[in-house]
């Protein structure tokens, strides 16, 4: 009964795994407006009923891939941090490993920022899901809010520095994804160096954010 029981689970893992990595392709070529279950079902090999038994929307199967996404990049940033416990490092740390796999992971990115034939628009997944995966994005980027505290930041200051990190680095990845970078003959990832370098500096004065 076990050992039948595991199969099933084996096999109905398998299927997600298949329903998921079509639905990606499906994503990436149409975005999450043009997609459809239909579309990723033809492109697993399934029905559309079939893809209702593990997903019940293009939206549940979107936030999946997200979230698994998400999970990969939190690893990064927690391996990072790990080989250290000095705050200033750990800060550095944090925030090169979040740069680092949206650089070289530039599909994530994509999949982040809604960005499959979609454009900079505004996109959301339902309030539950929507909720759930910008908690898991939060949470990669804690451990620079936890170092700036420890630097000396309030929680204010510590999220500002997150949300500063955050908004420096989505620039950079999206200037480095589009090319757009090579017009001002630079590199992204010296930029995100140098701007995380004075960041520290400041935090460790007690000047950055004091007048906003």
């Amino acid at each position: 009964m076990e050992r039948r029981q595991g199969r099933r689970e084996a096999v109905s893992h398998l299927k997600r795994s298949l329903i998921l990595d079509a639905a990606r392709r499906v994503f990436e070529s149409d975005g999450l407006e043009g997609a459809s279950l239909r579309a990723i079902a033809a492109e697993a090999g399934y029905t559309p009923a079939a893809l209702y038994f593990h997903f019940e929307s293009k939206e549940a199967i979107y936030a999946e891939l997200l979230a698994a996404s998400l999970a990969s990049l939190q690893e990064a940033v927690s391996a990072a941090v790990a080989a250290t416990t000095l705050p200033t490092r750990r800060l550095r740390a944090a925030t090169l490993a979040f740069f680092d796999f949206y650089a070289q992971n530039p599909r994530d990115l994509d999949l982040g920022f809604y960005l499959f034939r979609g454009g900079m628009r505004p996109h959301g997944l339902g309030r539950e899901h929507d909720e759930r995966l910008n908690a898991a994005l939060f949470a990669t980027l804690q451990p620079i809010g936890e170092a700036a505290e420890a630097l000396g930041a309030d929680h204010r200051m510590s999220r500002l520095a997150i949300a500063d990190i955050f908004a420096h680095a989505s620039g950079l990845l999206l200037l480095a994804h589009t090319r757009r970078i090579r017009i001002f003959a630079a590199s992204a990832r010296e930029l995100m160096e140098h701007h995380v370098d004075r960041l520290v500096a400041e935090l460790e004065k007690g000047e950055t954010y004091a007048n906003d």
